[in-house]
């Protein structure tokens, strides 16, 4: 059902950079490239994310509660993601690791605009 997700940006320049280095990750590039909005991802490919200048012009501002996460295959990806996010500008809002006892993997991180994301994986839980 989802297409993609957008993101808003106060500097486009600047989202573009952050979501070009994480889209390597995921082996994907631009899809669709204008003055104020930029998504990656494929045509008929997996739902895609883009960054957007705010239609009505007024500043971007962060969802509270909104989350986008991005599916890896492995806790590897995870850190890759993580550590791409940190070196691009991005701040730590959970480091990589294990999250309950589910085998759930994950990674937190807020874009350079404050936008929050993940990176997780499933893997098999201890013992199982």
């Amino acid at each position: 059902m989802i297409g993609y997700v957008t993101l808003g940006t106060n500097d486009l320049p600047r989202a573009a950079a952050f979501y070009d280095a994480i889209a390597t990750h995921f082996g994907l590039g631009r899809m669709m490239d204008t003055d104020a909005f930029i998504a990656w991802g494929e045509f008929g490919g997996a739902p895609g994310i883009a960054a957007t200048l705010p239609f009505d012009g007024a500043p971007a501002t962060v969802g509270n509660g909104v989350m986008v996460a991005l599916e890896v295959k492995s806790p590897e990806q995870v850190h890759a993601v993580y550590e791409t996010a940190m070196a691009q500008g991005g701040t730590c809002e959970g480091a990589p690791g294990p999250r309950g006892d589910d085998g759930f993997y994950a990674g937190y991180f807020r874009d350079p605009d404050g936008n929050k994301l993940n990176a997780f994986c499933m893997v098999p839980p201890e013992g199982a």
